[in-house]
């Protein structure tokens, strides 16, 4: 997926996909959500997402809603908030990017 914010381009073909999660429901469920943390060559982190009609990724036109996908920037510190929450401690104990962000308790 592509998509342009704020004048900038978010690609999942050409983003490093750094963690992926999935609360494990089929697609055809409305409560149905798989998100992806990607990081830009240029170190901008961004949240791919697709879920049903009943999570925050649906669309709607006030009379109905349906499942979509979307793209949503998040900043480094939300990144590593995102990973902590969604099983993503490899992620953050591996990737160089998150190297600083990481300390022993």
């Amino acid at each position: 997926m592509k998509q342009v914010i704020v004048s900038k381009i978010y690609n999942t073909e050409t983003a490093e996909e750094i963690h992926s999660w999935s609360n494990g429901l089929g697609s055809g469920d409305f409560n149905s959500l798989s998100e992806t943390l990607y990081m830009t060559k240029k170190g901008a982190f961004f949240l791919h997402g697709d879920g049903g009609a009943m999570t925050c990724w649906a669309r709607g036109n006030g009379n109905s809603q349906w499942g979509s996908e979307g793209i949503q920037p998040m900043s480094k510190a939300e990144a590593v908030e995102w990973l902590e929450q969604h099983d993503g401690s490899e992620a953050l104990l591996e990737h160089e990017a998150f190297k600083s962000a990481v300390t022993e308790a």
